[in-house]
């Protein structure tokens, strides 16, 4: 199962790095080797600072979705949850990252789904302690571990 430590962010007034126009993965143009607006991650990437969390993933239950052990999640908790939205859950005394899966609300029931075939859904019925934490709105990895 692919569990989530929450971490509590701290948000600056300006935190800018310089971005590029474009990043294409076929051939560069020398053209292009110039930088034109910057990113601000407070003011394009955070839209409720207040209610903004980032959780470090462990396991590989998320993995085909491109969640691996390590990445940090950007969580959202102002967003509402709707069907296959990747979601914070606090389920049983436990935090998780899975799908969001209402299909079975009808029924009594939702499933939390891993993304990798070697694990499976989690049923949450009303005998469970349950509460969908957050939405994943982001994903950071690091690629050169």
């Amino acid at each position: 199962m692919s569990n989530i430590k929450i971490l509590q962010g701290t948000f600056q007034d300006k935190l800018q790095l310089k971005i590029a126009p474009a990043i294409k993965a076929g051939f560069p143009s020398p053209a292009e080797n110039y930088l034109q607006d910057s990113l601000d991650f407070n003011r394009d990437l955070i839209k409720h600072p207040e209610a903004t969390f980032y959780g470090r993933v462990s396991g590989d239950s998320m993995m085909d979705a491109g969640i691996n052990d390590g990445d940090i999640a950007v969580i959202d908790r102002a967003v509402e949850a709707v069907n296959h939205d990747i979601i914070v859950a606090y389920i049983n005394e436990e935090f998780t990252i899975k799908f969001l899966d209402t299909t079975h609300k009808d029924e009594g029931y939702i499933e939390l789904m891993p993304a990798n075939k070697h694990f499976k859904p989690i049923r949450v019925d009303a005998l469970d302690e349950f509460e969908i934490w957050g939405v994943v709105v982001w994903t950071i990895k690091n690629w050169k571990r």
